[in-house]
């Protein structure tokens, strides 16, 4: 048999491919990479991996040409929200080609969107159920909003008029409210989202203390840069983040993973201000509440208080004369009383100094001479010892009638 050289081969292979493939397929498989050349031209990598083990099981190399991928790119995108990238799954219609020198690829002529949005949709269900299956999908909404949130952490491009629009917004508000922002720059767009949006829920974090709440923002932007914002950690961060967490990147149709378990979703960065403008409204309008309630409760008690005072003035003059005639019948008891207790302690006396008087009158010298007693008296001394007389002394006896004065002969001791 006569050999064949490779090129030989190469075309064998060629003709026997479009004799027994001539047609279009439609082909469901992955993005692996994706180029654009300075001609407009673009070659990817189309892989298939096991369900299972996530294996490589089939790869293939595919192109689009120029004026097919101008038209296919922006039709994808706009459709699906999700750039033309590496790492989507899609269902391209190709016709399989083999080129004696560049090999076996396959030739992209259409691209139906429908599937990838349901590969993206489907993503985002596995993402959300997953975190619900941990038990964290709502905690953040569970938070309760500071009654001020007035100290802010944003997170957003430095750069970005989103931001810009966020920061006048806070302090041109209406009624002149205090925002103090501080950003922690990150990417928002492209392949480095996820890293610098974590690396700066990190960093605030690490200062949670000093602030009230957590503001992710991103400025207008191309639909399919949203797909960034659809991943498992940063969602699964934001979500179990000990502070509320506000969201407002930028488009208004579609909602990612992240608006999902943010605590509250807005369209804009205008509109996050907004938001936060109205948390302080609302506060204001409970303090004003308040106020009036205050004011209504101190008029309703000092008139109560008013009417009491009038009650008690009215009294007055009714309670004095019942207690000046209360007092009046209590001082003429006690003056009964009194003239009951003087008389009878006087009688008492009386009695006492009756006998007393007649004991007195019994004990008189005149009774004891009425008794037959005398009284002998000497220089007008009664004389009680015999000793002090001596003989020749006059004396004088008293009787009960009439006296005797004599003269001492002798005197017995």
């Amino acid at each position: 048999m006569q050999p064949l050289s490779l090129y030989d081969l190469n075309a064998l292979v060629r003709r026997s491919l479009e004799q027994c493939l001539p047609d279009a397929y439609w082909v469901q498989a992955e993005l692996s990479n994706v180029r654009v050349n300075n001609s407009g031209h673009c070659y990817v990598e189309f892989v298939q991996k096991d369900p299972r083990s996530n294996a490589l099981i089939a790869k293939a190399q595919g192109a689009i040409w120029a004026n097919v991928f101008h038209m296919l790119k922006p039709y994808f995108e706009e459709t699906t929200g999700q750039a033309f990238a590496a790492g989507i799954k899609v269902l391209v219609q190709v016709q399989v080609s083999f080129h004696e020198l560049y090999g076996y690829s396959l030739m992209v002529q259409d691209i139906d969107p429908a599937y990838t949005l349901g590969d993206l949709a489907k993503r985002r269900r596995e993402i959300l159920q997953q975190l619900e299956a941990e038990g964290v999908l709502t905690l953040n909404k569970e938070l309760s909003m500071p009654l001020l949130p007035q100290r802010v952490a944003v997170i957003s491009s430095a750069t970005a008029a989103g931001y810009g629009d966020f920061c006048h917004q806070l302090l041109q508000n209406p009624e002149g409210y205090y925002f103090r922002t501080e950003l922690f720059p990150a990417v928002m767009q492209g392949d480095r989202v996820e890293e610098t949006i974590l690396s700066a829920l990190d960093a605030i974090n690490v200062r949670k203390d000093e602030f009230d709440v957590v503001v992710i923002i991103r400025g207008g932007g191309a639909t399919s840069d949203l797909a960034c914002f659809d991943t498992y950690l940063l969602a699964a961060a934001c979500a179990q983040f000990p502070l509320p967490v506000v969201t407002g990147i930028g488009h208004e149709r579609d909602d990612t993973v992240l608006d999902a378990v943010a605590h509250a979703r807005v369209k804009t960065p205008t509109a996050a201000a907004e938001y936060l403008i109205a948390c302080m409204d609302e506060a204001a309008g409970q303090l004003q509440a308040l106020a009036m309630r205050l004011h209504e409760r101190v008029v309703a008690r000092l008139s109560e208080a008013r009417q009491r005072l009038d009650g008690y003035r009215k009294g007055i003059p009714a309670l004095a004369f019942r207690r000046l005639s209360e007092a009046r019948l209590s001082l003429q008891t006690v003056h009964h009383e009194v003239e009951r207790a003087t008389s009878s302690f006087l009688t008492g006396h009386r009695h006492r100094l009756e006998l007393l008087g007649q004991r007195l009158a019994d004990a008189s010298p005149e009774k004891q001479l009425a008794r037959g007693y005398s009284l002998t008296l000497k220089d007008g001394r009664a004389v009680k010892d015999a000793s002090l007389l001596q003989e020749g002394d006059c004396i004088e006896t008293r009787l009960h009638r009439g006296t005797v004065r004599s003269v001492v002969k002798a005197k017995q001791i």
